[in-house]
Parts: C-alpha cells; sequence; structure tokens
C-alpha cells in the first residue's frame, strides 16, 4: 500500500463519478498534467431547510415502514456503507463526498412536530435513521437526535434506532425514560471486534470496546438493546460472528439482526479501492467470495436475497448466526414497541 497517498481516517479514498452528472471533475494521477489538490479535504458541515423528515420505507426486506434522517452524509466513513449512494442524490460523489459534506436537516425538529400533529398520522415505529447514523460526529455540534428523541418522547411516538457511536450514551437519561414506556428499542452495530480491521474499515467510529459498553450501560438502565451485524464479509470478518453474539449476550443485549455484504452503485468501486489496498494478499480471494454469493456479481437488488446473499457461503453465515443465537439466548422473546400511548399534546398552537 502507497502509505504516502493513503488517507488515514477515511474509508473511501477517491470521490467516484457521480452516475447523474454528466460532467465531474477528478483527480486521475498525482503527476499529471491535470494535477489538482484538494483545497479543503476538512468535514464539511452544510446546514440545510428540508421539507421533510419522515419518509416511508418502500422497500419490503428491511424491517421498517418510516424513517427519519437528520444528517445526509456520514463522517464515520465505513467503507462498505450503502447509504453511499444516496450522496449521488445531491450532487455529490458516494465516495469521500459522503464523509467529508455532511448536510445537516437543521429544520428536522419543527418538521417532525408538525408530521406528528397531523391527524393524518397513526402511529407507527419510526426507525432513527435508517439511512446515516444519527449519532455520527456531527450530532454533539449540533443535537439534532435529541431534540428529535424529544418530541418522540413528549408525544409516546416509539422508535427503533441503530448505531455505532457510543455518543448516545449523552442522551442516556432520555432514552431509559422512553424504555419505561416501551417507546425506544435499540441495535448496535458491530462488524468486528478486530481493532486493526475496525479502525480501516470503519475509521471514525467509536471502538468496539466502546460499542459493547454502550451496549451494557444501557441495558442495565432498562433500555432494550440488540447487537447487529453488518455487513458479514467472507474473508475478512465473517469468522467473528460467534464472537460478536457472546459479547453483546453478556454486555446485555437480548435482539440480534445481520446482512451479508453487497455492493451496489459505486460502492463497488470504493470498496474494490479499499479492498485491494489493504489487504492485497487476500483481496482476490474475499472479492471472489462476494461474487459467489450474489449469483456471481457483488451487486444484488432482489428483495430478500439481496442482504442474505445465496449460495454455500451465505449459507454457512445464516447458519452460525442461528446457531450461535439460540446458543447465547438472543431474540428469545416476544416483544413489541407500543404505539397505544400515542397522543397529540396541547394543541394546534404547538405547530407553532
Amino acid at each position: 500500500m502507497d502509505e504516502q497517498n493513503y488517507r488515514r481516517g477515511r474509508g473511501a479514498q477517491f470521490n467516484p463519478p457521480n452516475r447523474f452528472l454528466k460532467q465531474s471533475r477528478q483527480q486521475l494521477h498525482t503527476e499529471g498534467i491535470d494535477d489538482w489538490s484538494e483545497t479543503n479535504p476538512a468535514t464539511i458541515y452544510l446546514e440545510e431547510r428540508a421539507r421533510s423528515i419522515v419518509n416511508k420505507v418502500e422497500s419490503p426486506d428491511v424491517g421498517m415502514f418510516y424513517s427519519m434522517n437528520p444528517y445526509q452524509g456520514c463522517e464515520h466513513g465505513c467503507v462498505y456503507c450503502y447509504a453511499r449512494n444516496t450522496h449521488e442524490y445531491w450532487g455529490y460523489s458516494a465516495g469521500l463526498d459522503f464523509e467529508r459534506k455532511i448536510m445537516v436537516k437543521m429544520n428536522a425538529p419543527k418538521l417532525l412536530r408538525k408530521f406528528l400533529m397531523d391527524p393524518k398520522w397513526e402511529c407507527m415505529p419510526i426507525s432513527l435513521s435508517g439511512n446515516t447514523d444519527c449519532y455520527q460526529p456531527a450530532e454533539r455540534k449540533f443535537g439534532i437526535t435529541r431534540q428529535l428523541l424529544e418530541i418522540c418522547n413528549e408525544f409516546n411516538q416509539p422508535v427503533g434506532m441503530i448505531t455505532k457511536n457510543a455518543g448516545m450514551l449523552r442522551d442516556k437519561d432520555l432514552l431509559q425514560e422512553m424504555a419505561s414506556k416501551k417507546l425506544v428499542s435499540i441495535l448496535v452495530s458491530i462488524t468486528s471486534l478486530d481493532e486493526g480491521l475496525r479502525n480501516i474499515m470503519e475509521p471514525r467510529t467509536t471502538t468496539s470496546k466502546l460499542r459493547l459498553r454502550l451496549i451494557s450501560e444501557l441495558s442495565r438502565s432498562g433500555v432494550r438493546m440488540g447487537v447487529m451485524l453488518g455487513p458479514m464479509i467472507p474473508g475478512l470478518n465473517d469468522h467473528e460472528m460467534q464472537r460478536i453474539l457472546k459479547a453483546a449476550a453478556d454486555n446485555g443485549a437480548s435482539f440480534t439482526a445481520y446482512t451479508f455484504i453487497r455492493l451496489n452503485g459505486a460502492i463497488k468501486l470504493i470498496f474494490h479501492d479499499w479492498l485491494f489496498k489493504n489487504f492485497p494478499d487476500r483481496a482476490e480471494k474475499v472479492w471472489h467470495l462476494i461474487e459467489q454469493s450474489h449469483d456471481g456479481k457483488v451487486n444484488d437488488s432482489r428483495w430478500g436475497i439481496r442482504m442474505r446473499g445465496e449460495g454455500n457461503i451465505a449459507e454457512l453465515v445464516a447458519q452460525q448466526y442461528k446457531k450461535y443465537g439460540r446458543l447465547y439466548g438472543l431474540n428469545a422473546e416476544r416483544w413489541g414497541l407500543d404505539c397505544t400511548k400515542f397522543r397529540r399534546p396541547g394543541g394546534q398552537m404547538n405547530l407553532f
């Protein structure tokens, strides 16, 4: 690997072209006549006024019906992240742009209050977030996620949450209060207990040790906690499934979920570049194992199959997931968020 030109602290190492733009500007090589330098490699927060905050989820295999995302783009920099492709809709690249140009929906709390006050809304759980991590570093600066949770608590609106950032502990008091009313359920994403792998695959995320602490502290506070193993990547982290499940269970997790790696759109280019730079000794093997699990391709859009894969390798991962889930007593309970307590406080003046 070219250490001199490798961007430590970033997952993607370049900006692939935006499929929606006819023209794009990019660095082809470091010593050419068209060489150019990046003027601002640091993270930029772009404050915007969104039109809406709660979105209906049309995909039938993601386990959620509605989602809200206070931030577009994610500084965590997870190289495999499926949300990268959505950055192209905003005119940016799914690569470095996704990690460095973070759009902040400043009016998200007002939009949520207006949405919940609408008499047409029949309470259903809302996922926070379904796309990018609502506890990415931007949350420490803007605090929008906490404001959204405060509104949900006021309305008794249930939410499901997923994060890989221990910054969630800043809202422990609020989450504990919501949990007492069965208004919140949380998945903590752990893809590896190997800090060497975590550091290059998810460069700006909380360590696995702190994520286990997050599960432990919140579960002891009465919050229903689970662990998301996603994605499982054959040849990289799939052998860690048992260790992750056991560690999560030992720290109070009661339920689980997992996904199998898929590389749609620009993520294929980003992941391929990252894989061959960081693991040249086994990159070909890992790449072919992913292909074998998606009908000879690394990308897959088939409902019900795309996030689980198929074939011997994907089946082995699925069997291990079931086996060790049972072994450690995970997913044994019947549990659901409570929508019966939902209420609209005050009156129409709450809209202003």
